[in-house]
């Protein structure tokens, strides 16, 4: 792997050769790609700032930190910001908690909704109480798919012994959107089998 060739690349402006390049870094260690990942994260191309982030969060380094914050908070495109908030968790979800209980309570955005709710529901490390605390805001969302999400969530907590999380479950039966009311019906079954 020449890191020269994948440098030029990755900065040539080209989607067709950069993407390649920013793909093959799968197989460099974190020190090798954090470089390229960062010049990827500079360019122009949607796509390739995505791969980036997303690269960014496969191999974590103290380096890579800073330029995902600032890409979740100022990137133009929402998918971009989706994969920065994605990527941060894998920073630990002690410190990536704040900016993405932030960036869901500021973001409008349901793309952003769904890689949070994704990404903090399956990390080990979360607390009973911020999945908690991110559910509610995500059922009293309008979108569908993010109060569906927050809803599975609030399942899940059921399953682990929460009240709160039963309690919130019981009044989303009589929601207007079937996919919650399904979701919530789930979650409450499944804690009495």
């Amino acid at each position: 792997m020449n890191f020269d060739d994948l440098r030029e690349a990755i900065a040539s402006d080209n989607p067709g050769k950069a993407r390649p390049a920013l793909a093959s870094l799968v197989n460099a260690s974190a020190e090798e790609a954090e470089p390229l990942l960062l010049l990827g994260l500079e360019q122009s191309d949607m796509i390739m700032r995505q791969l980036s982030c997303s690269g960014l969060g496969h191999k974590p380094t103290a380096a890579g930190w800073e330029p995902l914050v600032r890409t979740l908070k100022h990137d133009p495109e929402v998918a971009v910001r989706a994969e920065a908030a994605n990527a941060l968790v894998s920073h630990g979800i002690d410190r990536a908690w704040p900016l993405l209980l932030e960036s869901f309570q500021s973001e409008s955005e349901w793309l952003i909704h769904c890689s949070i709710l994704s990404a903090v529901a399956e990390h080990p490390e979360i607390a009973p109480e911020q999945l908690l605390e991110l559910a509610r805001l995500a059922v009293a969302e309008a979108d569908g798919t993010v109060r569906v999400g927050g809803t599975e969530i609030l399942g899940r907590l059921v399953r682990e012994g929460s009240s709160e999380a039963r309690e919130v479950l019981q009044g989303l039966q009589q929601d207007s959107d079937h996919r919650v009311v399904a979701a919530a019906l789930n979650g409450l079954q499944s804690q009495t089998c």
